[in-house]
């Protein structure tokens, strides 16, 4: 496993899956819908794909002495160093905005999301989508991939879009607390968004192996 996972990061993943983690900095933009830093990051990976098809990486994995459960775990192994990568920064800068800039007039003022824990745990969900609609659905086949990003597309902007508005409904204003306020109810909202994160992309994988196990290439 831990030859394979070295195999994408230094062959099949494109520099801008790396470069794309930068986009968790979004979290620090007021007035900015920052969930749309998850978004790039998951774009990023894309382009590892993308480059994996051009290159052949998967023909070329499974002309290795690897089981084919093996490959699928490489790719999700990936995905999730990137996936973490960036959401240690989110969190870092979440932390960061709950602290130093609690109290800061331009947060404050900013009518969009805010950085807080609830903001991380719908980041979890929509890492977790695009691992269940996505890297699954790449294994349904070995080579398609724009087909199920655009689904993905869609289902990740929508969960923005919520999440966006749904401080705005009656009684759901804790959902953008500033600094510590309704740590608990964050706190479990992040736990929340952390098992579905789990659980899909647990489902994701074990769905993943039983199709490409399937697949003639």
């Amino acid at each position: 496993m831990r030859a394979l996972l070295y195999k994408e990061m230094r062959l099949a993943a494109s520099p801008l899956s790396y470069f794309f983690i930068a986009f968790a900095l979004m979290t620090l933009i007021p007035g900015y819908p920052i969930l749309c830093g998850v978004f790039f990051i998951t774009l990023g990976l894309f382009q590892s794909y993308q480059n994996g098809r051009e290159a052949n990486d998967i023909i070329y994995t499974a002309l290795l002495p690897v089981a084919k459960q093996d490959i699928v775990k490489g790719k999700y192994g990936f995905a999730l160093l990137i996936e973490l990568s960036g959401f240690g920064v989110m969190a870092l800068l979440t932390l960061l905005r709950m602290t130093v800039f609690s109290g800061s007039s331009i947060y404050r003022g900013n009518a969009l999301m805010n950085a807080n824990p609830f903001f991380l745990g719908m980041a979890l969900v929509i890492f977790g989508f695009f691992n269940l609609i996505f890297i699954g659905g790449y294994f349904k086949t070995g080579y398609q991939f724009a087909r199920y990003f655009v689904p993905y597309i869609i289902v990740a902007f929508v969960i923005i879009g919520i999440a966006e508005a749904l401080h705005y409904f009656p009684g759901m204003s804790p959902l953008n607390a500033f600094g510590f306020e309704h740590i608990l109810l964050q706190l479990g909202l992040l736990g929340a968004g952390a098992l579905i994160f789990a659980g899909m992309t647990y489902l994701s994988y074990r769905k993943a192996c039983a199709n490409f196990e399937l697949l003639d290439l």
